[in-house]
């Protein structure tokens, strides 16, 4: 560093360390107008600073001015965004959402409501375990067409007794005309006790289900 340069960070109270902090390193715009005063002061009068050189300087200064009221926004409209996911997440309490899950929830009365996507006309066969792996109930629903298709499970098991409130799983097969089985994801329809404002988003905490980002939602009712 000249010795020209070292005055004018003296007299501004910096320094060129490098053990400088990153919070002194920064500045601001009253530091920036300070240093470039200071720079015309002790400029060469035998080699003055050059009309493109100020204006370049001046031309920086504007930029970095911008950038930081950009930054300044971009924080307010972050802000605003946070507090508008909890509203949102506020008014899903209480409602019934579809997500992709294989989880059965099963409670002491009523019954389970998911759905499936069909590769094409068919049937769906459904087969629902317990928390052990054992299988206790298999069903099936026709499928005239490609699309959704919607299914329930009542909890009983094939003698038609009530099976325990508890934790269950699906697993679903497209079986086409002509045999070919296709394995299908489930979606189940969960009721949401809560929500979680997370780092990535919200979290809706599902009955029986756990948790499962809002993003999984393919409906609301």
């Amino acid at each position: 560093m000249s010795s020209i340069a070292s005055d004018i960070y003296s007299s501004l109270g910096l320094t060129g360390s490098s053990t400088t902090t990153k919070k002194e390193e920064s500045l601001g715009q009253a530091d920036f107008l300070r240093l470039m005063t200071e720079q015309l002061q002790h400029q060469d009068p035998l080699k003055p600073m050059e009309n493109s050189a100020f204006l370049g300087q001046l031309a920086q200064f504007s930029t970095v001015q911008g950038i930081q009221d950009l930054n300044s926004q971009v924080g307010d409209f972050s802000s605003a965004l946070a507090s508008d996911q909890v509203l949102r997440g506020a008014s899903l309490v209480g409602h019934e959402v579809l997500v992709p899950s294989a989880k059965l929830p099963l409670g002491e009365s009523g019954s389970v409501n998911g759905a499936v996507a069909a590769p094409g006309a068919g049937t769906v066969a459904f087969t629902v375990n317990d928390a052990n792996g054992q299988k206790v109930y298999e069903f099936s629903v026709p499928a005239t067409k490609a699309g959704e298709v919607n299914f329930a499970w009542d909890g009983n098991d094939a003698s038609g007794n009530r099976l325990a409130a508890g934790n269950y799983s699906i697993t679903a097969n497209h079986i086409a005309g002509d045999g070919t089985e296709t394995k299908l994801d489930t979606y189940i329809k969960g009721k949401v006790d809560s929500v979680t404002v997370g780092s990535e988003g919200l979290y809706l905490d599902l009955n029986g289900m756990g948790t499962v980002p809002l993003d999984y939602v393919l409906r609301i009712s």
